[in-house]
């Protein structure tokens, strides 16, 4: 008995690694929205600024991950030179779609970190579901005038 349930339990776990072998966990946004709601989640937005000024998820930090759409940051910008500023807890990685999510979701697992969390569908498929965002000309300053 206990090296049948032995056995199932293994090959649960190989089913795991298959399933996803890179380290990271795909969520859906609505798993994604719990883990904000929850809290102690570091949200990581890996586009470009021109993306993350026009609408991004309340709280999110804008690490990009590449240049692309026009964007032209230097390297030392980028995630790859600026991954220590990424705190060692869990990380919930999005991008547009879901594509540069993943390069940054897997730049975090080579560089040893264990809880990171890639949204699927991205910021589009969060707006779809009827999540906010913001945007760079909602938040206020101190003084109370837009920022």
């Amino acid at each position: 008995m206990f090296l049948a349930t032995f056995l199932i339990f293994t090959e649960q776990g190989k089913e795991k690694e298959i399933e996803n072998p890179s380290g990271f966990e795909n969520v859906s946004v609505h798993e994604a929205e719990g883990m904000i709601e929850e809290g102690n989640v570091f949200i990581l937005d890996v586009r470009t600024p021109d993306e993350f000024n026009s609408s991004h998820i309340k709280g999110a930090t804008l690490i990009p991950v590449s240049n692309v759409s026009g964007s032209n940051l230097s390297s030392e910008r980028l995630l790859e030179a600026r991954i220590d500023e990424v705190p060692r807890k869990k990380v919930l990685v999005y991008c547009k779609s879901g594509r540069r999510s993943v390069s940054a979701s897997t730049m975090l697992v080579d560089a040893g970190y264990s809880e990171v969390y890639n949204m699927e569908g991205g910021i589009n498929a969060w707006i779809d579901a009827g999540y906010p965002v913001v945007s760079s000309e909602d938040i206020e300053t101190d003084d109370g005038s837009r920022g």
